[in-house]
């Protein structure tokens, strides 16, 4: 059984740094020149002046948000499907050509998927997994609409796997085809893997199946055990429709391991800055992709940077994984708050060095506090301007509370809804 995909994954640190820097301004160059969308997001920079990650770091992020209500607009005035971000379309449509598929996520979200050999890059997970050349796989996530099962799929192909396209439901007819051709391999949610399990417990049967890679849902622990318990072996994914694998599980169970053709970085949610490694943020991602190409893209979630190198031996950056969603908009007195308002007073006031927006209070009734980390607390004077900032920002009234460094709990939360709803 394969250990690694390819030499990639254990190459030195330095050397992948370099090489993803180095491609930095081709990529930006060309999503400049063959993208309506980057051109104009991206007017004013100079391509070739991007070569390291603070010049990466003055870029704007492209939210998803950003970018359904960039192709929502587009298709009310009957324009690109893909609000101008794709460089690949399809003959009548758009100017550019080779889009092998196009796929509507939830929003909706459309995605083209270029003509590349594992488009998603979804083998190099397949690998840590366990996975080889002439598994059966029993691929159990959506073929419909969304590209979700086609990411697996392309990726099990890639490695010379045979698929079962088993898609979602119908669980009977399913489980009676694992039975029938007893797959070893599964690709799907956890939560079905488990559905199966069971139900071929209760027919007094065991499932063939001994590996699993497993996303779009939690994972936690307790079911992987359980899974193991029945001799399957389960790894996570982290992956999106947008930017395809993001980083994935290996057999140290350490956290997961950041994909070879990503350029990843954790920023303060509703911000673009970096955070320091450790610190819990939003994951925004820079992907190398010339048919759809994505850089600085926002995926919404939370992670953080674990320390040290992989046990299994790849070199690339680890994630502790999904820990929540980035984008805590809420509403206070009918108007909503933002994250990256709270990051808008920090801005303003350089003393204050973290800070966390609690809102409390029942139903017409909320109060805002702004919880500030700062060397100061004691300092009456700032904590003055930081509520007149903080009204001028949000049009609202809040307390601030001055708080030592370090007080504030390491969850990437920038605005708490602490309210009691009756």
């Amino acid at each position: 059984m394969p250990t690694y995909y390819d030499a990639l994954e254990t190459r030195d640190p330095a050397a992948r740094e370099a090489a993803l820097l180095a491609a930095l301004p081709d990529l930006i160059a060309h999503a400049q020149q063959a993208s309506p969308f980057w051109s104009e997001w991206l007017a004013g920079f100079e391509p070739a002046s991007i070569t390291s990650r603070s010049a990466l770091a003055r870029l704007p992020v492209l939210r998803k948000h950003e970018l359904m209500q960039r192709q929502h607009a587009s298709h009310r005035g009957g324009g690109d499907p893909f609000g101008g971000l794709a460089t690949v379309g399809w003959r009548g449509l758009l100017q550019a050509r080779g889009a092998r598929r196009v796929y509507q996520s939830p929003g909706p979200i459309y995605e083209p998927e270029g003509q590349e050999r594992d488009y998603w890059r979804t083998a190099r997970a397949l690998v840590a997994a366990g996975f080889e050349d002439g598994d059966l796989i029993h691929n159990a996530f959506s073929y419909h609409l969304t590209p979700g099962a086609w990411m697996m799929e392309a990726g099990a192909h890639a490695l010379g796997c045979t698929v079962f396209p088993g898609g979602v439901g119908n669980t009977e007819q399913q489980l009676a085809a694992i039975m029938d051709l007893r797959p070893v391999g599964y690709c799907g949610t956890p939560s079905f893997l488990r559905i199966l399990a069971e139900k071929a417990e209760a027919a007094g049967q065991r499932l063939p199946i001994r590996k699993a890679l497993v996303s779009g849902e939690a994972f936690p622990p307790s079911l992987r055990d359980w899974l193991r318990e029945r001799d399957i072996e389960a790894y996570q994914a982290y992956a999106t429709a947008d930017a395809g694998l993001i980083a994935y599980e290996t057999p140290a169970r350490e956290g997961l391991v950041v994909d070879e053709g990503v350029l990843l970085e954790i920023v303060r949610p509703g911000t673009g800055d970096p955070v320091a490694d450790g610190e819990v943020g939003e994951v925004v991602v820079t992907v190398f992709n010339r048919a759809y190409p994505l850089i600085r893209f926002g995926t919404g979630d939370l992670s953080a940077v674990l320390p040290g190198a992989c046990p299994s031996g790849r070199t690339n950056t680890r994630i502790r994984g999904w820990l929540g969603r980035a984008d805590q908009t809420t509403k206070v007195k009918g108007m909503f708050v933002h994250p990256s308002q709270v990051a808008e007073v920090l801005r303003r006031h350089p003393q204050a060095l973290r800070a966390r927006l609690v809102v409390t209070g029942r139903m017409a009734d909320d109060r805002m506090t702004l919880r500030v980390e700062t060397a100061t607390v004691d300092d009456a004077a700032l904590s003055a301007a930081l509520a007149e900032t903080l009204r001028d920002v949000t049009k609202l009234r809040g307390a601030v509370e001055l708080l030592p460094p370090g007080s504030l709990p390491n969850d990437g939360k920038v605005i708490e809804d602490a309210r009691v709803y009756d």
